[in-house]
C-alpha cells in the first residue's frame, strides 16, 4: 500500500492506494469546535469490495448505532447493507424492504433495515414506533435517510454512495462512497480497512 498526504488551508487529506485499485481517501477538516468534522472517501471498483467495506463497518458497530444511507436508485445501498449484515454475523442476506418499510434480522446485534423510499412523511414511521429501533439496543440502517434527517441523532454514521458520471461495461460496479462519523469511530474504521486490504506494493 502507498499513502500520500496533502494539506491545504483547513483541510488535511490522506490517500491510501491499494494494489487492487481500491482507494481510501481521508479528509480531516480542522475546526475551532471541540470535535473535528471528519469524512472518509472510498472508491470501490467491484461489488465484492463494497460488500467487504460493509462487513468492516458492521464489525465495528455497537448496540444503539444508526447508519444513514444516501444514494440514487441502483447506487448500491442494499449491497452495502449485505456487507454490514455479514459484519454483524447475520446469516440471512438482507433485501430491500421497500414495501414493508423495515426488516429485522438477528445476529451479534439485531439489525433493523429501513427503506424510506415510499414513505410520505414521518407519521408513517411513528406508526411502527421507529424510536424503539432508531434509539434502541440494535443497529438501524436507514436507506433514503435524507427523508428523515431532522430526527436522526448527532452520532449517526452518514454514508453517501455515488455512481461515477462516466461508466463502461468494465466499470459498471464502480462507486464513490463518502462516510462521515465521529473521529474515534472513523479512526478504527480506517485501521480495519488497512488490515483487510494488506499491502503488496513496497
Amino acid at each position: 500500500m502507498r499513502s500520500f498526504s496533502l494539506e491545504s488551508g483547513n483541510c488535511k487529506e490522506r490517500i491510501y492506494a491499494f494494489p487492487t485499485g481500491f482507494v481510501l481517501q481521508m479528509s480531516l477538516f480542522k475546526s475551532s469546535k471541540r470535535k473535528a468534522a471528519e469524512s472518509t472517501y472510498i472508491h470501490t471498483s467491484k461489488v465484492e469490495e463494497t460488500i467487504k467495506l460493509g462487513e468492516i463497518i458492521g464489525s465495528l458497530l455497537e448496540p444503539g448505532a444508526s447508519i444513514a444511507l444516501k444514494g440514487e436508485l441502483g447506487a448500491g445501498k442494499t449491497v452495502l447493507v449485505k456487507g454490514i449484515a455479514k459484519g454483524l454475523k447475520i446469516e440471512d442476506e438482507p433485501n430491500s424492504p421497500t414495501f414493508v418499510i423495515m426488516n429485522a434480522y438477528g445476529g451479534r446485534i439485531p439489525l433493523y433495515h429501513f427503506d424510506l423510499y415510499r414513505i410520505s412523511g414521518i407519521d408513517e414511521l411513528e406508526g411502527i414506533g421507529y424510536e424503539d429501533y432508531f434509539f434502541g439496543d440494535g443497529v438501524s440502517v436507514i436507506e433514503w435517510a435524507e427523508r428523515v434527517d431532522n430526527i436522526l441523532s448527532e452520532e449517526t454514521i452518514k454514508i453517501e454512495i455515488t455512481i461515477p458520471d462516466e461508466q463502461n461495461a468494465d466499470s459498471e460496479s464502480e462507486r464513490y462512497i463518502k462516510i462521515q462519523g465521529n473521529e474515534k469511530w472513523l479512526s478504527l474504521f480506517r485501521s480495519m480497512v488497512e488490515r483487510a486490504l494488506p499491502a503488496s506494493i513496497k
